[in-house]
């Protein structure tokens, strides 16, 4: 096993994969001689050619549409967005062709095309730098969204979306790119889209989380621990299709549900969350839901830590539920 950051991870999966399949094309801003801004291609270009890793103007809108356009004719395109807040040209795009192609040919046509773009704050980006826009791409029908939280995590994830034949948005946590780092097996792991991961088994609170709010759940939950109370911890992993059976088995077990994301409160990923839990499992709970997230604000610079969830909002947010 190789011991991999999660950025090392993401350039391993690219690259195994475009070994696989010729046909796999890398696109984006300095994707190729740069290695692009987090150098999650780096080393690309001088193994596969500038034919297959193609260094694209800045233009998102344009980059994203002739993706689809090469998706159509048989290539599968994996195109970096250097960071999701410059996915915004390219939403109409994303939303109006990318998510309808299947629907609107009446399945005679699909669009294997995977946005990669590293999400969030936690690395002093500022309000353009920062923003985390999942909830916008769960609400469009035709798109899967994913989140890893680890290196094997992502590549595992990774490889499954460049080999499946429908659009994916592929979150990458970049808080996470280099502060984390783990044994990820030599052989050839793919894990499935759509099943979450019960990283932290426990019987008193469930805690619902994706992508860099791991890492801070998981240790609110060891703190837990040491006072008695057992906290379950589920990666969500694929935020669309949900695995919510594994989201209500654990639900039914515990009673109590806390929701962490770093996007802003209102209609983020939580209220739907939220939503079909009280739906499906009212009956089990024995406590309010309760969502930690940020603010419904604009990414701060200078109170960045203030805006962000940590461990102790977390520890909050499981205490509430545990005392009510």
């Amino acid at each position: 096993m190789a011991q991999l950051t999660l950025v090392q991870a993401v350039n391993l999966a690219l690259r195994e994969e475009m070994r696989r399949d010729e046909h796999l094309v890398v696109l984006g801003e300095d994707v190729g001689r740069l290695g692009g801004v987090f150098r999650a291609t780096e080393g690309l270009q001088a193994e596969f050619g500038e034919a297959r890793v193609v260094d694209m103007p800045l233009n998102e809108c344009g980059i994203v549409g002739a993706a689809i356009g090469m998706a159509m004719t048989g290539i599968r395109p994996c195109v970096e967005i250097q960071f999701s807040d410059f996915i915004y040209p390219a939403f109409d795009q994303i939303v109006n062709e990318l998510a309808k192609v299947r629907y609107r040919s009446g399945g005679q046509f699909s669009a294997p095309v995977v946005i990669r773009t590293p999400y969030g704050g936690g690395v002093r980006g500022g309000h353009y730098h920062s923003q985390s826009p999942e909830a916008y791409f769960v609400h469009t029908a035709g798109l899967q969204v994913v989140v890893p939280s680890t290196p094997a995590e992502a590549r595992g994830l990774l490889k499954s979306a460049l080999r499946g034949d429908d659009p994916v948005i592929f979150f990458e946590p970049k808080r996470l790119y280099r502060s984390v780092r783990e044994e990820v097996p030599e052989e050839e792991t793919l894990i499935p889209l759509g099943v979450a991961r019960v990283a932290r088994e426990g019987s008193d609170a469930t805690v619902l989380a994706y992508g860099a709010m791991m890492p801070f759940c998981l240790q609110a939950a060891e703190q837990m621990a040491k006072s008695g109370s057992e906290v379950e911890v589920i990666d969500l992993r694929t935020l669309w299709p949900l695995d919510i059976e594994t989201v209500l088995a654990s639900v039914r077990k515990t009673g109590r549900v806390v929701i962490v994301h770093e996007a802003p409160r209102a209609c983020g990923y939580g209220a739907e969350l939220a939503a079909q839990i009280a739906e499906r499992a009212i009956e089990y709970l024995q406590a309010p839901i309760v969502r930690v997230t940020g603010p419904d604000t604009p990414f701060p610079y200078a109170l960045e830590a203030q805006y962000l969830p940590d461990v102790d909002k977390i520890l909050q947010g499981v205490q509430r539920v545990l005392k009510f």
